[in-house]
């Protein structure tokens, strides 16, 4: 099969020929029909992971088609449409029995622990726990965009934020995640203050709902936020993941208010300088989020086939194999708004 490759941390990504994977027992080969390309697949490329062995395989957004089934598996069968979370719980550690597999003591995931999707076929364990059935009316594209960045931003909107009908969200940054982000806070009644450096992202987030943009270039985005919410944010969300996100997030929140860590932060960023003494004052609540339990999928698609939750408008370019690869390069750079997703494996 075709597939990216990398052989070394930071080195050349290549289009190779591999063989195709077979089925473990208790999981299915998907043919990759569509594959999103996630800034994480760029820290897996960089060695910033260290569950990561090269060679590799980056890709953990994806949809697609079961190609072949292991003897183990009960659920599904060749021939179905599915997508998985970026995590694949075990289904037998503390997390999982808890119904937490988005922190699987022991979790799989595609494109880190194990070869990714940016490839024509891609194996997959614990199928009967983790995979989704996808709704007939749902494109691979759009399907794509649910597995990382959508369903991340959904449990952070909607489960660790608790965020409450006419409350304030502020999202700094507006790639996918925080697109999703505004979307679905918009879709739950919620208001948001929309954070970027970028003109075209921040156009994207007023066209999704923003209630108010703020450019980060030429304002001080905290103090921005704490004015036009008359006191600060409810829930706060870093999407990007830098000090100065982290920062101006949990600064940017009213007394009580709640910071939600998404944008994966690592090296320098990797310890930012909290202000313990603001977080003790005014008890703010500091949380992560990390993806969504396959389980929890049901009320998400329940809003995507409702038409309250649109992610088709996150894809701004569908793209071949190779001008995929080329994307991801450049993915530390934040190249344009909205998300780019693979959907010709061939070329």
């Amino acid at each position: 099969m075709r597939a990216v490759l990398f052989e070394t941390f930071g080195g050349t990504l290549d289009i190779v020929e591999v063989p195709d994977p077979t089925p473990p027992a208790d999981g299915v080969v998907l043919r990759v029909e569509a594959n999103g390309v996630c800034r994480s697949d760029w820290h897996a490329w960089q060695g910033h992971d260290p569950d990561i062995v090269v060679p590799h395989i980056p890709g953990h957004e994806l949809a697609g088609v079961i190609e072949a089934i292991g003897p183990d598996v009960r659920r599904w069968k060749v021939g179905d449409r599915v997508t998985v979370p970026f995590v694949l719980g075990c289904g037998a550690c503390p997390r999982c029995i808890a119904g937490q597999q988005q922190v699987c003591d022991r979790q799989y995931q595609p494109g880190f622990t194990g070869w990714g999707s940016m490839a024509e076929y891609v194996a997959l364990p614990r199928a009967d726990m983790n995979l989704v059935a996808l709704p007939e009316a749902l494109g691979f594209a759009d399907a794509a965009s649910l597995g990382c960045r959508f369903a991340t931003s959904f449990r952070a909107v909607a489960h660790q934020a608790r965020v409450a009908p006419g409350q304030w969200l502020a999202v700094h940054g507006c790639g996918g995640v925080g697109l999703s982000a505004i979307m679905i806070a918009t879709a739950l009644g919620v208001r948001t203050v929309a954070v970027d450096v970028d003109a075209e992202a921040l156009a994207m987030a007023a066209d999704f709902g923003a209630t108010h943009t703020v450019d980060a270039r030429t304002t001080d985005a905290a103090a921005a936020i704490v004015e036009l919410t008359g006191g600060g944010a409810h829930s706060s969300m870093d999407a990007v993941g830098t000090t100065a996100t982290c920062l101006a997030s949990i600064h940017s929140l009213r007394t009580q208010g709640r910071h939600v860590q998404v944008g994966l932060m690592v090296g320098d960023d990797s310890l930012p300088p909290i202000p313990m003494s603001l977080l003790h004052g005014r008890e703010i609540e500091l949380t992560g989020s990390h993806g969504m339990a396959a389980h929890a999928y049901p009320r998400m698609l329940a809003m995507v086939a409702s038409g309250k939750l649109d992610p088709a408008r996150l894809v701004t370019s569908r793209l071949s194999l190779s001008a995929g690869m080329d994307h991801l390069s450049r993915m530390h750079e934040f190249p344009g708004a909205g998300m780019a997703v693979v959907t010709d494996m061939a070329h």
